[in-house]
């Protein structure tokens, strides 16, 4: 009750008086949303209690990404120490709702692509602030973690021993060194279906919305065009993946793409690894269990990474440990 007032006052004094309010869907963050209505005009709420998220993130990539000339809500309203925004409201055709209406998929996910074409063709320097954060070995090691320190401990009941818990680590340490970024860009981070919003009205790459990028760091530009790919929500047919890879690679003929494909395969199953065992935190540390449904997708796009021979020992270290019945939707129940 006190949070609902602190938002009346909030959207009180951005000029919203008498407004309605309608929660929607969350994230798997603390974040909360709600669409603000008066008359014909609306607004999103963005309430990132101050304890648990900081709104100045989003702030300042949103201004970056603006200047950049991306289709991202604009913000109306800000209350930092309360962790309050008020944002541009684009609708609700994410990419996974203009697909259950029937927009073709291909044209959905060539102009996600084409934000990234133009994303990576442009000077690093330009498109990465001075002090965004890198995606270096240490923060890409300590997100594999998340695998041993609650996925394995959840589905074994217990505490993981060091000894397991530093094998994993070795062998994600030696597949980094094959990772060779030949270029670094900015990455948004969660690229995918859900984040991403269909605006058929704008033009050439504002077609495509941006959402959930206030994590956004400095590294490799496989990263996005992965996480788009690699959907932990939602099934790509393989067929599709080549052919917007290879639209990808169309744009960029100098590219080496044997070593692209490389850094590409082994982040993908680092990110695998990493939502498994953030999927497995939101159950049994949130009680947020529907996200269990998608741990068995993480599996089988895991799975078909192994495919590569660079994944060759982290396949043996999995398959030594975890028990092909524990590779299911519901594995913590």
């Amino acid at each position: 009750m006190e949070r609902s007032l602190l938002i009346d006052e909030f959207l009180a004094k951005a000029g919203w008086v008498g407004a309605t309010r309608s929660l929607l869907a969350g994230d798997a963050s603390f974040r909360r949303y709600e669409r603000i209505k008066i008359e014909d005009k609306t607004a999103i709420l963005m309430d990132a209690p101050p304890l648990k998220e900081g709104v100045l993130p989003f702030i300042n990539m949103t201004e970056h990404l603006i200047k950049l000339g991306y289709s991202v809500p604009r913000i109306f309203a800000i209350d930092v120490n309360s962790g309050l925004l008020l944002l541009e409201d684009l609708g609700d055709a994410t990419f996974t709702n203009a697909l259950a209406a029937g927009v073709d998929e291909n044209r959905l996910y060539q102009s996600a692509i084409d934000v990234l074409i133009d994303l990576h063709g442009r000077e690093p320097s330009k498109v990465v602030p001075d002090d965004l954060a890198s995606y270096d070995d240490k923060k890409l090691l300590a997100e594999a973690t998340l695998f041993v320190d609650w996925y394995m401990a959840g589905i074994f009941g217990g505490t993981v021993p060091d000894c397991v818990k530093d094998d994993f680590l070795n062998i994600w340490q030696e597949l980094l060194l094959n990772i060779k970024i030949y270029r670094e860009t900015l990455v948004l981070r969660d690229f995918h279906a859900d984040n991403l919003m269909w605006l058929p009205n704008r033009d050439g790459i504002r077609k495509c919305g941006l959402l959930d990028y206030q994590d956004a760091v400095r590294g490799s530009p496989a990263y996005d065009l992965m996480s788009l790919f690699e959907d932990a929500r939602r099934d790509l047919k393989p067929s599709l993946t080549d052919d917007l890879l290879n639209y990808y690679y169309a744009a960029f003929p100098a590219l080496d793409q044997n070593e692209f494909y490389k850094d590409y395969v082994i982040l993908s199953a680092q990110r695998h690894c990493k939502v498994i065992g953030i999927f497995s935190r939101l159950a049994i540390r949130d009680g947020k269990s529907s996200y269990l449904a998608h741990i068995s997708r993480c599996w089988n796009l895991l799975d078909r990474a192994f495919c590569s021979p660079e994944l060759r020992i982290l396949k043996e270290w999995l398959d030594g440990h975890i028990p092909v019945k524990y590779r299911t939707s519901h594995p913590l129940n």
